[in-house]
């Protein structure tokens, strides 16, 4: 009696896969565009305002007033991501952008005014981004083409903020801060043309007559989820400190803008080279078995800026901590098979704004502490705090996952 035949190994799934996914590319491109849109705005509207009042405060004011709205937009409008057809939303999302912007750029809107509206901007921000991120489930499905599609996004926002601050910078010594601004309008319209006539038609997840399951607060009482969440919160929140110290250590290091500048790059750049790695030379079970080390690892080597290593050192470190970020691959495979599908909207939008929020707790701690203890001190005490969480972390992620599995194994599903 001959064995019987071997099933085929499944196809793997890769970038190049992704990309020939018509759907997505028109995701991707509008993703690129109201980036590149959000980022120079964001310059232009700063040195609009400098421009206006001469206060470096005010400056800052407009340059932070786009995160602090993250919570409360993503608080508040969450359920809009499932309440509506996705396509709608995005391409609302997009206008109100656009209309936020060229708002601005009427003579006479006063600082006021200017911060005012970027604030609204910012409001519908996370419902934009946590929109995007469940429509790519339902364009690539919930497997592996999804977490490579998350992938995409996430190296593209790396590179353009690296890029976009470099573009921005030079548009505005050819142009003046409102005529960039006008420049980004036609970003956010293009981005709304390609989601609207780009992706199709579908449905709300939220259908009428379909069971909520208790919205934001379930998503929270799971405790699966919320360990998932934190996950992505939690290292997030400490690997900022070099960033938003870079100013002061360069001085410290006395290397200078040029030292500023690859400080500022060496996270996103050791980001992305993990990304890429992760996601086109590792099958999906290899990602999902390296999320716990990788978690571990993350702040692990900003422990080194004890020893006062130089400006080249400490790059590396830097870099060694972005790469680490590819842990993320896998904790995105799990994160959207724990969340059910008719709260994916909404739980995707509570995941982006978090982790904006606690980007800016985090440099806003870095500031205090390095105030009291130095800049090298900060950041090593970022690694050691961080590092202790990261372990607490993965020992709940084990815990939630074996009584998840048990609960299944007793429903029978």
């Amino acid at each position: 009696m001959s064995a019987p035949p071997k099933a085929p190994a499944p196809a793997r799934t890769g970038y190049r896969h992704v990309l020939s996914v018509p759907e997505f590319r028109a995701v991707f491109a509008a993703h690129v565009l109201s980036l590149l849109g959000m980022v120079v705005s964001e310059i232009a509207l700063s040195v609009l305002v400098y421009d206006l009042t001469g206060s470096p405060l005010m400056s800052a004011l407009a340059f932070a007033a786009g995160f602090l709205p993250y919570a409360l937009g993503g608080t508040l409008l969450a359920p809009v991501a499932d309440r509506f057809p996705a396509r709608r939303v995005l391409v609302v999302c997009d206008l109100v952008c656009a209309a936020g912007v060229a708002a601005m750029v009427t003579p006479g809107a006063g600082v006021g005014v200017l911060l005012g509206l970027r604030c609204c901007v910012a409001v519908v921000s996370p419902v934009f981004s946590g929109t995007r991120m469940a429509t790519l489930a339902d364009v690539l499905g919930d497997g592996d083409a999804f977490v490579l599609g998350r992938s995409l996004i996430r190296i593209v926002s790396q590179s353009a903020l690296l890029v976009g601050y470099g573009l921005g910078g030079l548009l505005l010594t050819v142009v003046s801060p409102r005529h960039a601004l006008l420049i980004t309008v036609g970003t956010f319209l293009s981005s709304a043309v390609l989601l609207r006539f780009g992706t199709r038609h579908r449905p709300a997840r939220l259908r009428p007559g379909r069971k909520q399951g208790g919205g934001i607060l379930a998503l929270l009482r799971n405790r699966r989820v919320l360990v998932l969440l934190l996950m992505f919160w939690v290292p997030s929140m400490f690997l900022v400190f070099p960033e938003a110290l870079a100013a002061p250590y360069s001085h410290e290091l006395g290397a200078g803008s040029t030292g500023l500048g690859l400080l500022m790059c060496a996270l996103p750049v050791g980001t992305v080279a993990g990304e890429l790695f992760a996601g086109a030379r590792l099958g999906q079970a290899t990602r999902e078995r390296i999320v716990l080390p990788l978690l571990c690892l993350a702040v692990l080597p900003y422990l080194g800026y004890a020893l006062r290593p130089g400006l080249w050192p400490s790059l590396l470190l830097l870099a060694l901590a972005g790469t680490c970020s590819a842990y993320t691959l896998g904790l995105d495979q799990w994160f959207v098979r724990a969340v059910p599908e008719e709260l994916r909207g909404r739980a995707m939008t509570l995941l982006s704004a978090g982790l904006m929020t606690i980007q800016g707790v985090g440099m806003a701690l870095a500031g205090a502490m390095a105030e009291f203890m130095g800049v090298r001190s900060a950041v090593t005490a970022a690694g050691v705090a961080g590092t202790v969480c990261c372990a607490a972390l993965a020992v709940a992620c084990r815990v939630t996952e074996s009584r998840d599995g048990a609960a299944r194994d007793m429903t029978g599903r």
